[in-house]
């Protein structure tokens, strides 16, 4: 048994286990269907949400997630080259960050209408802080060795990020990936909440108007399939792209 298939075990059977504990206690204490649905009930209402309701909010958070991550990349490698931007632009960033996305989701949808637009713009502006800090971060973590080396044999801007600053980052960066991946999902669905006809966030408004419980656990649990499914890609993409970096086994 190879260590990379008993370790993809241990959540399989956490899962199979938790689900099993769940379907028992909706069973042994009588618990109204809902209240909480046992996972048989919520299994048959799954293709309420999946299909192509899964397909939009997940198309959503995708390019939610590479539009934020590109425009906060870029705006990072400013930040890094310009203090006086960095210092004047920055806290209009934290100001963005703290500015909760539910109270902006409806101002997204007058500006930008129920379609795809507002689901995609919400999905960026909640990825675009952690992108920006760790980028910069990341960028600045060179050691001055390094880039005293650098400049004595007189290396230009460019060949200190191609070669020093953007593989410095690369553990930052993809950090910030991986944090992206959920929040990027939370974004496409609260947009959907506030005005949309068809996604994950569309069918859990819904059936919650109906009290139909079994189709909003089933809603939640593809949101959460999806943000799993993103979360696993950036990781693996991390494991090739970064190689040189200490396993997390040891």
């Amino acid at each position: 048994m190879t260590a990379k298939f008993k370790d993809s075990l241990y959540p399989l059977g956490f899962g199979l286990g938790f689900l099993v504990l769940w379907e028992l206690a909706v069973r042994l204490f009588s618990i109204p269907v809902y209240l909480l649905p046992a996972p048989t009930a919520v299994l048959s209402a799954v293709e309420a949400s999946l299909g192509s309701h899964m397909l939009v909010t997940l198309m959503e958070s995708l390019a939610g997630f590479m539009l934020a991550n590109i425009l906060g990349f870029i705006t990072a490698v400013i930040f890094v080259h310009s203090k006086p931007i960095e210092k004047g632009a920055f806290p209009l960033a934290i100001a963005l960050k703290t500015t909760p996305l539910v109270a902006l989701a409806p101002l997204l949808v007058v500006w930008l209408g129920t379609g795809y637009s507002s689901k995609v713009v919400a999905s960026t502006l909640i990825c675009f802080f952690p992108i920006l800090v760790n980028s910069v971060k990341g960028l600045k973590a060179i050691e001055y060795e390094a880039w005293e080396l650098f400049a004595t044999y007189k290396g230009t801007k460019w060949e200190i990020f191609w070669k020093l600053r953007l593989p410095t980052s690369l553990p930052y960066i993809f950090s910030a990936l991986k944090i992206s991946t959920s929040l990027a999902i939370v974004g496409a669905i609260v947009g959907e909440f506030v005005g949309a006809n068809k996604g994950l966030g569309y069918v859990v408004l819904v059936s919650s108007y109906h009290m139909d419980t079994p189709v909003m656990f089933s809603a939640i649990i593809a949101s959460a399939a999806c943000g799993l499914l993103l979360f696993w890609c950036i990781g693996l993409l991390e494991k090739k792209v970064i190689f040189w970096t200490r396993s997390d086994d040891l």
